[in-house]
């Protein structure tokens, strides 16, 4: 029970963000005593993963402004000493910010799939008698967006699912679903060479598209596990190399980001990766082709060519590409498909971050990206398992009320939590989100826009419909920001069949919608509306749509906090990046700081190679089991594996 934890500790962390996970893994790792505590019901922070149900009960609680104390919170002001005070922490998560939900698919009572052609005038928007409004005129106030998506009955958040898989290689994986009392087995075989190819289609003979209703996403809800963050794997990156060292990456399957995308003057093309499908390409002329290709090798070892940029330190990244006589074309691959960086940022910076896009390609796939299969949720909630295998103890729902501090020596003591418990450990770790306002009073915080929008189908129609794509759309005026676009298929596990999830991320500058609403209009047309245009026909139809901000807390140095004690330690959320590693940087960075000299995730022992009690037998395969494979409680409950992915190895 949670009134009855143990009352001492080597590492307190508060929040299951994906740095503070890792840092748990790390400490529980190396011999501590972790308590792992978080005041949601869910794993994650802001890198959770929600099913659809879960994610408008997540909605509804930021709805929710009022700060209500918990009435079984306990006066913990008696546990305080005389030789001690307090710094209080949050009560309520305010990093969210500007929610906003519109629904554009109708409300059909009929659960069937109905088959209606892409040239029938759309049904109008109807979501519980309230008509919805199309994007280039929606001015409904917050209340009205949020009451417009009931919650069903099944409101749980999407926790976890007990994916325990062992790192194999190889090129065809088959997958066991159990069925009732049935075994099922799906065989998933590579890619076929031209699934990628964009399928060209006569306006008059396009293929009808499923009529997908706001019922059948509700009653299918639990297929969809959509992540508050949008983010992928660098196959070469920080975050891949420690899953790999720590055998972490067993809990988890990933798949590969299977094509890259350009929108280039109003429509959404293929770009090339591999030197073949550059010399492939018909979107680039044979002069072009060897001009990119100079270019991308010297991208490689630019570190070694330092004359041919250090003129240019000062420029931007888009300038220093006009200076290397690139056709406008390839200015625009470059900048935003391969380092897929602002045009305003540095020419370092922009050749380093071409280099690493470069040196990532042909490790998993075709591209240098991985995704893990039920989404990024699932990252954090692996290290959270291998803290538990090592002993870790996990408490969700569990508010901490005050930190004690030590006024003499000024160094934290203890934690008090909501049921007036004392918890005392060496060293604390806190989530930013728990800082209250006096603590972070002389923090500038930035903010991230994002969208979550449901689609009927991809942006850039292939032989394959079972496609991961990446897309930068650059600024649609001066002053703006470029907006990352990511689709998600239904093999990613993360949506339901004939439908695919598209996630916008972007440095906000305004609100999340008056951030990414213009870049939804360009790619997507709302199921609502009725367009005779047979261009505006050919757009993906937007079913549904989430907006919101969240705040960017990386990059704020430790000085900025106020009254913090030296063994207090603050992890950031979520930052506006690609990659996860700033996260994984901050996680090393403070274990080597708590504990100097330490292996930061070590691999796990081989389980035949551990003695117990000094008996040099061997222990039993089945034994050994026990140890390596912890499996955490999930409110979903285990999931199926229905379309296995990749599993990581050296």
């Amino acid at each position: 029970m949670a009134d009855t934890l143990p009352t001492e500790f080597d590492v307190v962390i508060i929040g299951t963000g994906l740095p503070e996970s890792i840092l748990a893994a790390a400490c529980s790792r190396s011999g501590q005593r972790v308590l792992h505590i978080d005041s949601r019901s869910y794993y994650g922070g802001n890198w959770a993963s929600f099913t659809f149900s879960g994610l408008l009960s997540w909605l509804k609680e930021y709805q929710q402004t009022s700060d209500i104390e918990d009435k079984s919170t306990t006066a913990w002001q008696d546990l305080i000493d005389d030789t001690e005070e307090t710094i209080t922490l949050r009560r309520k998560d305010e990093t969210i910010q500007h929610t906003e939900v519109f629904c554009y698919a109708s409300q059909d009572m009929d659960d069937s799939t109905e088959k209606v052609d892409a040239l029938q005038k759309n049904p109008s928007s109807v979501v519980h008698g309230t008509l919805t409004t199309p994007l280039d005129s929606a001015c409904l106030s917050e209340e009205t967006h949020m009451t417009s998506c009931e919650v069903p009955a099944e409101d749980t958040p999407k926790n976890e699912g007990e994916v325990l898989l062992e790192a194999t290689n190889i090129e065809e994986t088959q997958a066991k679903e159990k069925c009732g009392d049935k075994t099922c087995t799906h065989t998933i075989s590579d890619r076929d060479e031209n699934e990628n190819r964009p399928v060209v289609e006569d306006s008059a003979e396009r293929p009808k598209r499923n009529r997908v209703t706001y019922s059948q996403i509700v009653k299918e809800g639990r297929r969809f596990n959509i992540d508050l963050v949008s983010k992928l794997l660098y196959s070469q990156g920080l975050l891949i190399d420690l899953l790999i060292k720590s055998n972490v990456s067993r809990y988890a399957e990933f798949k590969n980001v299977t094509r890259i995308l350009a929108f280039r003057e109003g429509k959404v093309e293929q770009v090339p990766c591999s030197r073949a499908d550059v010399f492939n390409s018909k979107e680039l002329t044979m002069v072009e082709k060897r001009m990119l290709m100079k270019f991308l090798t010297f991208c490689l070892d630019y570190e070694q060519h330092p004359d041919e940029y250090q003129d240019f330190t000062q420029c931007s990244f888009s300038e220093y590409l006009k200076t290397k006589k690139l056709t406008p074309n390839l200015q625009h691959f470059v900048l935003y498909s391969i380092a897929m960086t602002e045009s305003s940022c540095t020419t370092v910076d922009g050749l380093k971050a071409a280099k690493n896009f470069l040196r990532c390609l042909g490790r998993f796939g075709n591209t240098p990206f991985l995704f893990p299969l039920y989404g990024q949720g699932e990252i954090p909630q692996g290290f959270c398992r291998m803290c538990a295998v090592f002993g870790g103890i996990y408490c969700l729902r569990h508010k901490v009320q005050c930190l004690v501090i030590d006024r003499e020596s000024g160094r934290c003591k203890a934690i008090i939590d909501h049921f007036g418990q004392r918890i005392s450990a060496k060293h604390f770790i806190v989530e930013d989100s728990y800082l209250s306002e006096e603590t972070c009073s002389d923090v500038q915080y930035k903010q991230i826009s994002r969208a979550v929008l449901i689609t009927d189908q991809s942006l850039l129609q292939a032989d394959s419909d079972q496609q991961i794509s990446i897309l930068i759309m650059p600024p649609t005026e001066p002053g703006a920001h470029a907006v990352r676009v990511t689709e998600l298929c239904s093999s990613t596990m993360t949506c339901m069949k004939d439908t695919y999830l598209v996630h916008l991320t972007c440095t906000s500058s305004k609100t999340a919608r008056e951030d990414l609403e213009s870049v939804v209009k360009k790619l997507f047309t709302p199921y609502a509306e009725t367009e005779k245009d047979k261009e505006e026909l050919a757009k993906p139809r937007l079913l549904w749509a989430l907006y919101f901000t969240m705040r960017d807390s990386s990059g704020i140095s430790r000085s900025s906090y106020c009254g913090l004690p030296s063994n207090v330690y603050v992890c950031s959320g979520p930052d506006c990046g690609l990659g996860n590693e700033h996260a994984v940087q901050q996680a090393e960075t403070l274990f080597q700081e708590i504990f100097p000299g330490e292996e930061f995730c070590p691999p796990p022992p081989n389980p035949e190679d551990i003695i117990f009690d000094g008996d040099d037998k061997q222990p039993e395969a089945s034994g050994t089991n026990n140890i390596v494979m912890a499996k955490l409680e999930s409110s979903e409950g285990s999931k199926n594996l229905e379309s296995p992915g990749k599993h990581l190895q050296n």
